[in-house]
């Protein structure tokens, strides 16, 4: 389907970079492509002075940023409908009083009324009073005098809804509407899907994501009542109630079956942000995170993390982006060969001086950043090719994957030693790699992973080891993988292992036979959610729920219609962007393997291709884009009268420097890139070969410390392959990793010099991590425990005496089995005897 948006919706075009053929600077005439790529460049890269975004990175935005991003601009007349739905219902059951003067016992007695009303077959009726509850969750609006008052009785009710069952009604309910096969095909039916296709889902799933992130939130001032509530409803969230599969992996299996195209007419968007809420709720955010890592490390016997790595980088200040300006004038202004010739000695000699002063000069980091070389144009133009390519295989399901892997990234340990802001980390196989090397050196031979007989070494030498010893760390998965490799050796002596049911490992169970996909089909509605993406007949359609029933017949409507279209895209990335990283991140922290299990599938489902393509696209436009209309937010609109909306009013947005959820988006991805590519040399050259560099080195121009921070990370991983001429061109930026990202002190990241990954290890690497991954699923949940140790009988006589349970029909069919499974099939028996 193609995007509605109209012009002046605020979003910004998806750049068509790549369109260039060959084309070296000074000929006569460029060709066509390359021509287009600079003019495009230039219009998205102009000298656009970015101010220092004040952006405090967490979980979520504000409460009641969190609850508007539930309701598109088109839900806005079903407030009202909701409203009078409730009025009408409340009229009949309570004489002469408001919502808010009962009594609580009298508002428990009408919610009980409401739910026994809400078990009718009739399906309007039904659905009138899902409305009128929904009206309840919402805060009873019509009875309020301001937005304050909205969001505190939207989180009372909520609580009351809750404790009268309400949730576990509304479960029930979308039990029956996901199995709706009428509705179903109706909408397959339909050329073109629009909102009232969703109609009763939309207000079960409002209600319930209302009241999950109502209860979710904790505030000082809750009641004894209200905690007991909360972690009653953690648990029924987490773990399996009533023989049913966890809340969780009923969305993920909407996901999946929206994405199959069996149910197209799913509100894809409110599914996601429920399950993203779900799963921060059960599992946890950055903050639990954080707490759940001291404790295991304290478990485990490991020396405790000094600070949150997140608290570091908000100490940090963000660089100046580096300057395209001379871009414009390139072929003419740029100097013959012989003068640049002449020149560089003399710039080489200053570059010594310069460095050493600029690693405290953070302001102007990238003020002297030299301009953009012609091959970095051409890999821009040859990366987004080449990501297309790669892109178009998500469109469908993988058959059979290539060989994986997934790195452990190691738990940030933060200290603040003079001049930089991380603590230097040494693993144990670099010490180990350091000793081989000098005792190859002076001695003639090894011993293997001794790291304490220094018999031999020069006195230097022991300093070093000493050095490299004092800044060891052992992150989790290092204890997680040794106790693996223990196990799989000593499966009799060390005995059955003892699996704690955490949330955390519940959800991984349920989530492990479908796990692919998934993942596929969250990559899937990214790619159509991304604003890079081309519209395609094939591409899975993600407006269902935001589309009305008639289209925009006036401009005002069109534009109105685009920023909604737009803001719901960015609201689905966020959502997916936030729940794969909770994802990573808690199944890392539970068995770095179920990590690794994760990662490997989104690299098979392109999703480092498909980050990069979502970030070769102007992403200063992006983080500030204003695709809002606050006087249509909630719950803003709720009290106001709606003025009449202009052309001016809708393209002025809202008034902020930028768009949180839209930096939050970008942050979240470079994160997630980060953690599917470190540590591993293969998904690296991944980087390298979809021409990476240029891409995240225009994401430098936003000017916010800890998307820079994540950018120079997946930078340096990098430099070493990026050739020695893209260094000496790029020396601010790699000024900026030395003073930004945590020294490892063997990582010679920015000489090369040591290049040991080679091909075939990258399949060798690749392959290892899928046998243990699969060695590590196969052991802990694929056969009973002990079937493979259990006592087998060997005597005939007892084993035929063994009663066996059939079935009742089997009595009737035995004959007929006989003659078809025993009689009437021929048996060679000189064959079964040459066999034997």
């Amino acid at each position: 389907m193609e995007d509605p948006a109209a012009p002046g919706s605020g979003n910004p075009p998806a750049n068509g970079y790549g369109n260039g053929n060959g084309g070296g600077r000074g000929k006569p005439a460029a060709p066509k492509g390359r021509e287009t790529f600079r003019s495009q460049r230039r219009e998205s890269e102009g000298s656009v002075d970015c101010p220092t975004l004040e952006f405090e990175y967490g979980d979520t935005d504000g409460h009641a940023a969190e609850l508007s991003e539930l309701y598109s601009y088109t839900e806005h007349p079903e407030f009202t409908t909701n409203r009078r739905c409730f009025e009408e219902d409340f009229k009949t059951q309570v004489q002469g009083k408001e919502w808010l003067e009962l009594e609580e016992d009298a508002q428990k007695a009408y919610v009980m009324g409401l739910l026994d009303r809400l078990e009718v077959v009739n399906r309007e009726r039904r659905l009138k009073v899902a409305r009128a509850v929904l009206y309840l969750a919402q805060g009873t609006f019509g009875e309020c005098d301001s937005e304050v008052d909205v969001l505190h009785w939207s989180r009372y009710n909520c609580f009351l809804l809750y404790q009268m069952g309400t949730f576990s009604a509304f479960l029930e309910l979308l039990h029956m509407e996901i199995d709706n096969s009428q509705a179903c095909s109706s909408a397959l039916r339909k050329p073109a899907i629009s909102i009232a296709d969703s109609t009763e889902l939309r207000v079960l799933l409002s209600v319930m994501y209302l009241m999950v992130e109502n209860i979710r939130l904790e505030r000082e001032t809750d009641s004894y009542g209200w905690r007991t509530a909360r972690e009653t409803f953690h648990t029924e969230l987490s773990f399996s109630m009533h023989n049913e599969e966890p809340f969780a992996l009923l969305l993920f299996s909407m996901v999946t079956k929206f994405c199959s195209s069996l149910a197209p007419h799913f509100p894809i968007k409110k599914v996601l942000l429920l399950l993203w809420k779900v799963v921060m709720f059960t599992l946890g955010g950055f903050e639990q995170l954080q707490a759940l890592k001291v404790q295991k490390r304290e478990e485990l016997g490991l020396p405790p993390l000094a600070e949150d790595s997140i608290q570091v980088v908000k100490s940090m200040r963000a660089a100046s982006p580096p300057s395209y300006t001379l871009d414009l004038g390139e072929s003419q202004l740029a100097p013959p060969p012989s003068k640049l010739r002449g020149r560089r000695g003399s710039r080489r000699q200053l570059l010594t001086k310069q460095d050493s002063l600029d690693i405290y000069n953070e302001r102007d980091l990238f003020k002297t950043e030299e301009p953009a070389t012609e091959e970095e144009e051409e890999s821009a133009g040859d990366g987004e090719r080449t990501l297309d390519g790669e892109l178009d295989l998500l469109e469908q399901d993988p058959l059979v994957p290539p060989p994986p892997s997934q790195a452990p990234l190691s738990a940030e340990r933060v200290a603040f030693p003079k001049g930089l802001p991380w603590t230097p980390k040494v693993r144990q196989k670099d010490i180990e790699h350091f000793l081989e090397m000098s005792r190859n050196k002076f001695i003639g031979f090894t011993l293997g992973q001794d790291t304490d007989t220094l018999v031999g070494l020069p006195r230097p030498i022991h300093e070093s080891v000493k050095t490299l010893k004092q800044y060891k760390y052992i992150s989790i998965a290092d204890v997680q993988i040794k106790n693996e490799e223990e196990l799989e050796k000593c499966p009799m002596s060390l005995g059955e292992e003892v699996v704690p049911e955490t949330p955390c490992e519940i959800l991984y169970q349920g989530m492990l036979y479908s796990l692919p996909q998934y993942m596929i089909a969250l990559l899937k509605i990214l790619l159509a959610a991304a604003p890079t993406s081309k519209a395609k007949t094939d591409s899975i359609n993600i407006l269902a729920d935001v589309l009305p029933e008639e289209m925009p017949i006036t401009v005002l409507q069109s534009m109105k219609l685009g920023i909604d279209v737009n803001r719901h895209k960015e609201i689905i990335v966020k959502s997916i962007s936030a729940l794969l990283l909770l994802l990573l991140k808690h199944f890392k922290l539970n068995h770095i393997y179920q990590f690794e299990y994760v990662s490997q599938h989104l690299v098979f489902a392109n999703c480092i291709p498909l980050i990069l393509k979502f970030f070769n696209q102007n992403i200063l436009s992006y983080i500030t884009a204003k695709n809002s209309i606050s006087v249509l937010d909630y719950p803003c609109c709720t009290i106001q009268d709606l003025p009449e909306l202009t052309t001016e009013s809708l393209e002025a947005g809202d008034n902020n420097q930028f768009c949180w959820r839209n930096l939050f988006s970008c942050i979240n991805l470079l994160r997630l890139l980060n953690k599917l590519t470190k540590w591993k040399h293969s998904r690296t050259m991944m980087l390298v070969v979809f021409k990476s560099a240029p891409i995240l080195k225009r994401a430098l121009k936003v000017k916010q410390a800890m998307l820079q921070l994540y950018v120079l990370k997946l930078l340096k991983i990098q430099t070493k392959y990026l050739g020695r001429q893209w260094r000496k061109s790029n020396m601010k930026t790699m000024s900026a990793i030395y003073q930004k990202v945590r020294h490892r002190m063997n990582d010679d990241w920015a000489y090369g010099n040591d290049i040991d990954a080679r091909p075939w290890d990258f399949q060798a690497e690749e392959c290892t991590l899928r046998a243990n991954i699969e060695a590590f699923n196969s052991r802990r949940y694929d056969r009973p425990q002990d079937s493979e140790f259990s006592p087998v009988d060997n005597c005939l006589q007892s084993v035929l005496g063994q009663r066996l349970d059939l079935p009742e029909d089997f009595h009737y069919s035995y004959e007929l089995w006989l003659e078809r499974e025993v009689f009437s099939q021929p048996i060679c028996w000189e064959e079964l005897l040459q066999n034997h």
